[in-house]
């Protein structure tokens, strides 16, 4: 055995941990001298423009994304498209509801104040409900076209995520604005199938049911989809057509449907106005306030029935 073998050995590792030292002071010092400068470039930037507007109530938005009934909130603004939060939102509500009370209580009589401000609530939520639909309507009068556009750029050669990728570009809102939610969606990786359910369960409908199907199961079957897709097309556009005649015919009963109430809720504003002071000597007993309160029932009643009287799903 060589004598000097375990002395070459030592030097050589002795060697090598010095020029890997060496090495990593070097990258050390390089990399602490590229961050102090990208420091430096980014304080010496102009700030950027602020993008968006300042949130109010941020407190009770957090708490309220907390909670299960906030969260299901906060679902159904984003499906309205409004530029508001679940704390802005539930902020409002409440403040309506408690100027209605006042309203009510004052220029009626204090016993109307509690039902003022539950219908308050009530139409704050039906407002939302009332903008979902209107934004699912609107999807699905852009439907016929999204439907084309896919079909175009499917006979083009182009898969169906960068179909769906152009559609969100040249569509306008609210198609658009989802179509680029679904394409975000594909970029960080999620399936088409995923994305697009997710988006059939924002804005629920039976034409989008139809137009996701199609979709995924041409994509999942690897068949062609440009003959899916014009048959689709000529089918939503009759079935736009038949929408709108549908919403034509029963505008007469829908506004019926609002008339009713507010009927009944001008008797009681005359009945003051003739007799002052009527309404606080009828509600100041059980007998009154349970005649008012059978009365809101029955009105209410009648207008839930004609509504449902008047939906015809087509």
């Amino acid at each position: 055995m060589d004598p000097f073998a375990p002395a070459a050995a030592a030097l050589g590792a002795t060697l090598l941990g010095g020029a890997l030292a060496v090495a990593g002071v070097r990258s050390y010092t390089t990399g602490r001298r590229r961050h102090q400068a990208l420091v430096d470039r980014l304080a010496d930037a102009p700030a950027p423009p602020p993008t968006g507007r300042t949130r109010a109530f941020r407190r009770l938005d957090r708490w309220l994304r907390a909670t299960r009934p906030g969260r299901r909130l906060e679902l159904r603004i984003a499906s309205t498209g409004l530029d508001v939060t679940a704390g802005e939102f539930t902020a409002a509500a409440a403040g309506a509801a408690a100027a209605l009370w006042l309203l009510a209580a004052t220029a009626l009589a204090p016993f109307f104040g509690p039902p003022a401000a539950l219908l308050a609530l009530w139409s704050a939520h039906a407002f939302l409900a009332w903008q979902r639909r209107k934004r699912i309507e609107r999807f699905i009068n852009q439907l016929p076209e999204l439907s084309r556009i896919l079909a175009n750029a499917t006979q083009a050669g182009l898969a169906l995520r960068t179909a769906l990728g152009m559609a969100a570009e040249e569509m306008e809102a609210p198609a658009g604005e989802e179509l680029a939610k679904v394409a975000d969606r594909l970029a960080v990786g999620h399936s088409i199938e995923d994305a697009l359910d997710d988006l059939a369960h924002r804005l629920p409908s039976r034409e989008l049911v139809v137009l996701v199907t199609t979709l995924v199961l041409s994509h999942r079957a690897g068949g062609t989809v440009v003959s899916s897709l014009r048959n689709l097309t000529t089918t939503l556009e009759e079935r736009k057509e038949t929408r709108r005649e549908v919403r034509t015919q029963l505008s007469q009963v829908t506004v019926t449907a609002y008339v009713v109430p507010l009927m009944g809720v001008g008797t009681l504003l005359l009945m003051d106005r003739i007799a002052p002071g009527a309404l606080d000597r009828m509600t100041g007993s059980w007998p009154g306030q349970l005649a008012v309160t059978i009365a809101f029932a029955l009105y209410g009643v009648g207008f839930f029935l004609i509504r449902r009287m008047s939906r015809i799903d087509v």
